[in-house]
């Protein structure tokens, strides 16, 4: 059965969806089968893939109501071994919708049970924020993948995360664990990235990725053509960043490798 991680982050411009889109197409890349779920009303991860959200026919959203079945919503995308699940423009008021559905929380959980044993890694990429849609990925994945900008306030960000987990712990998902600590934007040249980093690894300790992910104008410019920056230029930085990340991932996730303490 396929293993759910929501990348998540309550702050918003960290790199969250740039890890969605990379990572889930680096693991494709690799030879396994993987879902991309857009659950950001955004639909940014949609777009980066080559995928118009305003044409798209059935969509998360759609899977979400039962107006399709989860099968029915999955969009090719330029990696074989990548399946997309797409957010369209209705996605925006799912939250308004299901609020007084008996199912709200679980209502993501449920959809995608599904398609869990046809898939290797099912990542969700969720809003940068704590409402109904985010509570809905935390209570379906089994860990979250937090990427993390190298800056003061992203520190704040990560103690509220840490707390809003907690909860969701409490409230909905007892097995909720965290997946890894990615630093993303990061500047070595810059004495605040560095003590910023530091202070990450001192509190999350083994849970921080060792690879990091550099601020890089090729990773910018691949959302723009549809493409992850794998396939639009798999030379740069950006995209050997996240090949090593995928390979980093894939080593956490062998049988028998175990959860790093922080």
């Amino acid at each position: 059965m396929g293993k759910i991680v929501a990348v998540a982050n309550q702050k918003g411009g960290v790199g969250k969806t740039t890890t969605a889109i990379n990572l889930a197409s680096e693991l494709a890349l690799l030879g396994r089968q993987v879902l991309l779920c857009d659950f950001d009303p955004q639909g940014n991860a949609t777009s980066g893939l080559g995928v118009d959200k305003k044409t798209v026919a059935r969509s998360v959203y759609t899977m979400l109501t039962g107006d399709c079945a989860p099968l029915e919503a999955l969009c090719a995308t330029p990696i074989e071994g990548l399946k997309l699940l797409p957010a369209d423009n209705h996605l925006a008021g799912a939250a308004v919708e299901l609020i007084a559905q008996p199912d709200r929380i679980t209502r993501l959980r449920d959809r995608l049970l599904p398609l869990r044993h046809r898939f290797d890694f099912l990542l969700i990429d969720c809003p940068p924020s704590l409402e109904l849609l985010t509570v809905n990925a935390l209570t379906a994945c089994d860990t979250i993948l937090v990427p993390t900008q190298c800056e003061f306030y992203a520190l704040e960000g990560l103690s509220q995360l840490t707390n809003s987990i907690r909860q969701i712990k409490k409230l909905y998902n007892p097995a909720l664990d965290i997946e890894g600590v990615l630093l993303t934007m990061y500047d070595g040249r810059l004495n605040l990235t560095v003590e910023v980093a530091q202070e990450i690894k001192r509190f999350f300790g083994g849970l921080v990725y060792g690879t990091v992910i550099p601020r890089n104008v090729r990773l910018s410019e691949a959302p723009s053509h549809g493409l992850p920056v794998g396939l639009y230029d798999k030379f740069s930085r950006g995209a050997e960043s996240y090949r090593a990340l995928a390979g980093e991932f894939l080593a956490r996730n062998q049988p028998g490798a175990g959860r790093r303490a922080t």
